[in-house]
């Protein structure tokens, strides 16, 4: 379990945030997140195969398509395609896996801490950068 002083650093730490299932229409939790995460400094980077841009940055259809060193792979996929992009993420060489609230894969999760990435599961990373900040 990665506790709040592990979050504060990889938040801290990172750069830039690739999200996986970020939509275009501001009204979705993926939008309104990212947005915020945006605004506050980090580089989003959208993967939806679905869309061509969000938040004014360019889409790529998988996470394996994105050309950029990924600090945190953010999860806002249903749980049973979690594991393909906890893999990825892995062979990508990010450094943290974040899983949305009421998102949680343990075997996933397992990989990647054994991989050596920092796993954040079940929590929202917009509540925790608040929290953090204030």
């Amino acid at each position: 379990m990665t506790n709040d002083d592990q979050i504060a650093k990889v938040l801290a730490n990172a750069k830039t945030i690739a999200v996986v299932g970020l939509s275009d229409k501001p009204w979705r939790p993926s939008y309104g997140v990212s947005n915020y995460m945006q605004k506050h400094g980090y580089h989003i980077i959208p993967v939806n195969p679905n869309v061509e841009e969000s938040l004014g940055e360019k889409a790529y259809q998988r996470l394996q398509d994105v050309p950029d060193k990924i600090d945190i792979v953010n999860i806002f996929r249903q749980p049973a395609h979690v594991g393909a992009i906890v893999d990825a993420a892995i062979r990508l060489g990010a450094k943290c896996v974040w899983m949305q609230e009421g998102i949680y894969d343990h075997a996933a999760a397992g990989r990647a801490y054994a991989a050596g990435l920092t796993v954040i599961e079940n929590r929202c990373i917009l509540k925790y950068h608040r929290a953090l900040a204030s």
